[in-house]
């Protein structure tokens, strides 16, 4: 086998690990430098050249683009809010007078019906009212005025 089939094969090994051990952007700078590893074996420049260009791109990546990526995805906190998560913070109209201490009370948010109760344990909330959702607990979504 050639040489730059063998570093592909690191490169890919370099890869899958970086892909499957969740390892933070520590093996994807090797897998590069890897690779144009072999893109320089490939066009005949030499053994030396190839571990000496090997060297160079994997240091200067990890030096270069690890903290880039470490700063932007690794340490970012999602925006994107899905299922009963979504709906805090939303403005709901109240369709049946929310009593706690009766148990009753519906809201609707946007399309949905939901049960509701006050996020104030002691407040009743009459129809009609205006209340937005501090929170979802189970198929209940807790409101306040």
């Amino acid at each position: 086998m050639t040489g730059w089939i063998w570093w592909l094969i690191v490169a890919c090994g370099f890869g899958v690990g970086e892909v499957t051990l969740t390892a933070g952007f520590w093996l994807a700078p090797f897998a590069l430098g890897a690779a144009l590893a072999a893109a320089t074996n490939a066009i005949g420049l030499g053994e030396p050249v190839d571990f000496i260009v090997f060297i160079i791109f994997t240091v200067a990546a990890l030096v270069s683009l690890r903290p880039i990526v470490a700063s932007r995805l690794l340490h970012s906190t999602p925006t994107l809010r899905t299922g009963a998560a979504a709906l805090i913070g939303q403005h709901a109209i109240v369709l049946e007078p929310i009593v706690n201490r009766q148990g009753s009370g519906t809201v609707r948010i946007g399309a949905e019906v939901w049960s509701a109760r006050a996020f104030d344990e002691g407040r009743e909330i009459p129809v009609g009212a205006d209340v937005e959702v501090v929170d979802i607990r189970g198929a209940t979504a807790l409101v306040m005025e």
